[in-house]
């Protein structure tokens, strides 16, 4: 008896134990927040709609920036991770005391999870936590400080003058007002932002424990607050209180003000803080790992960035009311290879509601999601991504899906060209759900070049094909099955097999519809100048800002994408000449540093090792890419976190095994940490601990895991070597030697003085560059600078060229050399002006040739000639009197660069 209740007194401390154990300590929300990573840093729940912080004046995705960026104040919407162009950062508050300081920079700054805190300038502080739907803030105005407040419902990040830029969020409309003594309420609603998607509206309540006022309307010391005097406002309001410190609520909702108002909780600052923590705590210690401090704090917070997003909008979809319903999947292809596998392992139930939320949408919108966000489908990156989402939980036996539904949606995927009946601007059918280039792809066997992202379109198609027929066959319908797996071959059908590169040979390469395979691959729409690019595997066919959207391969080269065939790796290791010409490509791919850590098709590439018997060498691979590339600082993400995919991946590496999605398989590599405990959402426990350095097995499926008990997988290390982050790298093109080639590059960028502002519109994304013109330094030379590029422009050039060159200064530190002699229609002429030659041509003649194409005089002073090409209609306004013929302004170019050019 007494030996059972010791049993029972140490088994009570150790379950005390595990209870108090606190891994919300581990998190650390600035880490991934600078640099490429773009996460969101403020305060939010798991899965949470109310992501409230600090917007910055540079207004970058996520909202928040580091000091000094001024702030503009606090909204209470975010996304996390994401490229691309902003979204939300809705309903937006600044407290201040005076009118003329809104705008303040930050003195002090804590980040914590769930907590959020800075003080400003003039001493206001400011603190914030969140629950699902509701943003908490404590503002705290200093001694004696009667503090105000601004509620500007007409502000967003990414706002814009310029009426339907691409990926920018645009005005719709709005409405502010106060709403009894305690409260003020209103909506906003948007169109547009990084999905292109129709018009959205944020309805909120703000509820204050301090009565509000007018703050044009003084109070004198006795006076009540005149709160009846704040006037509705289509925009903002400004609002003081009595007091100086003061506590806010701000539900919020897509539905109504009254939605909103019933999203506030009734706790306060602290208690909702504490019970934040402890919610996170709980889906944190569902894996507890031993391991150093720097370990933990990567680890615990690359699984708390996987939890952000996509966010849980049950009843807040006011277009249906069906639930569960998940919005912000930004986006499935960044999150289906590792986010959610991870989510179907430890947080099932939510899994099985974000897959179940994708056949709702299905049942209202016709197509599920590859991308989705503000209640509307929007965008496609490749394939219909939604169907390998299907495909792995199908694989797994996740119950509580009617399959027989989700085959249909993957069918429509399949066999259904998109469309789009909601007509709002800027949506397009093909960008928004479904597959784009779906009759071509389904006719030839491939999508042809020419249709956008028509290479990896091609490839992933192949997969989602694979995981059709992996349903339809599971679910009894083998003639699907027979039809779809014939499709999932139809990678082979832009696989070149003789075409070498490197000392690699076979690549996914561009090929028309008559089936020629394309050397160099044409640019731009114009009638009469037709330039072509030579295409290799590392080329981007984006010569100058040609969106991820338009190229041949989305956010990938075909060096990387050649290598991504997961449901076929048996078959392309054949295709690239047997196992040891494999293991000789993947380590040229690796040595001539064509891997890209920061993405996602390259995410499996390192474990291809494996099916050619060599783990240790995908091991090696792995460790050395974690050490490069992943820390615990604020940028310590290779690239943006996509929505959890950067820190998912991390999560699996540092566990030691790898999901294919879409499958019952994972590939079983060595943990970066000594022992875990899993405990799976079945209720069982997964003990996994290394040992040895040997394989006993190189995959596992979903079974192995989710029955628990204890797993020992190989303890394999590798050096570890790390890389200087900051080491910047000079891209030279062009083969001519030049002796400025010789002199420090930077001194040219410094040096040079800005004398005009090229303002570009490249495919409805706008950039502002400075231009200047270096004349003295080179005898036969002229050095001009735009951006961080530099261009030499032989004076022989300058005099007579009859083309423009179109190497673009869009990214990196680029050195252009400008050479006749290379004759490739690219390089060869001048810059942002015409030769003296074409001008004499224009002022004699009326007209001059130019990249082939006549442009004629429309219109002339003494300052300006107007030209307009006859078959493109492009207009020019050329410069007759700045000592070069500047163009000042380009108008209608097919090649998708125009620009206005202004005096510094």
């Amino acid at each position: 008896m007494k030996r059972i209740f010791v049993f029972a007194l140490y088994s009570a401390l150790g379950l005390s134990s595990l209870i108090a154990q606190d891994y919300s300590r581990y998190v650390d929300p600035r880490i991934g927040s600078e640099g490429l990573g773009r996460t969101f840093p403020g305060p939010c729940m798991p899965y949470g709609m109310a992501k409230p912080g600090p917007d910055a004046v540079s207004m970058p995705n996520a909202g928040w920036a580091p000091m000094p960026e001024p702030v503009k104040g606090f909204s209470q919407m975010h996304v996390s991770g994401t490229g691309g162009g902003q979204k939300y950062g809705n309903i937006l508050i600044q407290p201040f005391l005076d009118a003329g300081d809104i705008i303040q920079k930050r003195v002090d700054e804590k980040i914590a999870l769930g907590y959020y805190a800075c003080t400003f300038e003039n001493g206001i502080r400011t603190e914030i936590t969140a629950s699902e739907r509701c943003a908490f803030y404590r503002l705290d105005y200093g001694r004696k400080q009667k503090g105000k407040l601004l509620i500007d419902v007409a502000t967003f990040l990414g706002i814009d003058t310029i009426p339907d830029k691409r990926e920018t969020q645009q005005y719709v409309d709005s409405y502010v007002t106060c709403d009894g003594k305690y409260a003020v309420s209103g909506w906003s609603t948007v169109r547009g932002g990084w999905n292109n998607g129709g018009p959205y509206t944020v309805y909120f309540y703000l509820q204050s424990d301090v009565p509000l006022s007018n703050c044009d309307v003084p109070l004198s010391n006795c006076e009540a607050p005149l709160y009846n005097k704040v006037k509705e406002s289509k925009t903002r309001l400004d609002v003081a209180f009595s007091k100086s410190t003061v506590n806010l609520k701000i539900g919020i909702s897509h539905i109504s003000i009254a939605q909103a108002r019933k999203n506030i909780p009734v706790c306060g600052f602290d208690a909702q803080l504490k019970n934040v923590r402890k919610t996170w705590n709980g889906k944190l210690g569902k894996i507890e790992i031993s391991g150093t401090e720097k370990q933990k704090r990567m680890f615990y917070t690359a699984l708390y960035h996987t939890m952000l997003m996509p966010v849980d909008k049950s009843g807040e979809n006011p277009h249906f009311a069906a639930t569960p319903y998940y919005d912000d999947y930004y986006a499935i292809w960044d999150t289906y290879r590792t986010s959610m596998p991870l989510l179907t392992l430890i947080e099932e139930p939510q899994q099985r509601d974000m897959v179940n939320s994708l056949l709702n949408i299905y049942k209202h919108d016709g197509y599920m999601p590859d991308a989705r966000s503000g209640n509307w489908n929007g965008r496609t990156q490749g394939g219909s991504n939604a169907d390998i989402v299907i495909a792995d939980a199908f694989a797994k036996g996740m119950k509580g899906i009617d399959y027989q539904l989700a085959l249909k949606a993957m069918i429509k995927d399949a066999e259904v060209p998109p469309t789009d009946d909601d007509g709002f601007v800027g949506s397009v059918p093909e960008e928004k759900h479904g597959r784009g280039g779906l009759m071509e792809y389904n006719t030839l066997g491939y999508v042809p070049y020419g249709i956008d992202r028509a290479g990896n379109r091609t490839v992933e198609y192949s997969y989602d094909d694979w995981c059709i027929a992996q349903v339809a066959k599971g679910l009894g319908f083998p003639e699907l099955y027979d039809k779809y797996m014939k499709r999932s071959h139809n990678w082979r059908n832009l696989w070149r097999s003789d075409y070498e590169w490197q000392g690699m040979k076979g690549f996914i390469m561009p090929r028309d519809a008559d089936g020629r395979w394309l050397d160099s691959v044409p640019w731009g729409k114009s009638k009469v100048y037709h330039p072509v690019i030579p295409y290799r595997p590392d080329t981007k066919v984006a010569p100058w800002y040609l969106p991820w959207w338009s190229t041949f391969f989305y956010e990938a080269l075909s060096a990387e994408y050649s290598l991504s065939i997961p449901h076929d790796v048996p078959g392309l290791i054949e295709a690239c000449g047997g196992k040891d010409a494999f293991i000789r490509r993947l380590d040229t791919f690796f040595a001539n540093g064509h891997f890209n850590v920061a993405n996602e098709p390259s995410f499996m590439t390192p474990y291809l090792y494996h099916w050619v018997e060599r783990p240790d060498l995908s091991v090696q691979r792995i460790q050395q890419i974690v050490n490069d590339n992943y820390d615990d600082s604020p940028d310590g993400l290779p690239g943006n976190d996509d929505g959890g995919a950067m820190s998912s991946w991390l999560v699996f590496n540092m566990l030691g095994f790898y999901p294919i999605a879409g499958q019952n398989l994972y590939i079983v590599g060595s943990p970066m940490i000594p022992e875990y405990t899993i405990h799976l959402s079945n209720g069982k426990d997964l003990k996994v601990v290394r040992e040895g350095e040997q394989w006993k097995q190189m995959f596992i499926t979903h079974d192995v895991l989710i029955n628990g008990g204890k797993l020992v997988l190989p303890d394999f290390k590798t050096e570890e070597k790390g890389v200087d982050k900051t080491q910047k790298l000079l891209i030279m093109k062009g083969k001519e030697k030049s002796t400025v080639f010789a002199q420090p590059v930077d001194k040219y960028l410094k040096t040079i003085p800005a004398q005009y502002v090229a303002r570009f519109i490249v495919n409805r994304q706008y950039r502002n560059w400075e231009v200047g013109v270096d004349s003295t330094s080179m005898a036969d030379t002229l050095i001009l600078k735009c951006n961080q590029s530099l261009y030499l422009i032989p004076r022989k050039l300058v005099d007579e060229a009859d083309g423009f060159c179109w190497d673009s200064p869009q990214k990196g530190r680029n050195l252009y050399v400008c050479d006749m002699s290379s004759n490739r229609g690219m390089r060869d002429g001048t810059f942002l002006f015409i030769s003296r030659k074409a001008l004499r041509q224009l002022q004699a003649n009326g007209s001059f040739v130019y990249n082939g194409i006549l442009w004629r005089k429309i219109s002339a002073d003494e300052k300006i000639i107007t030209v307009k090409a006859e078959q493109d209609e492009t207009v020019m306004q050329i410069a007759v009197n700045l000592g070069l013929p500047w163009v000042l302004r380009m108008d209608g170019n097919p090649l998708g660069i125009d620009w206005r050019l202004e005096k510094q």
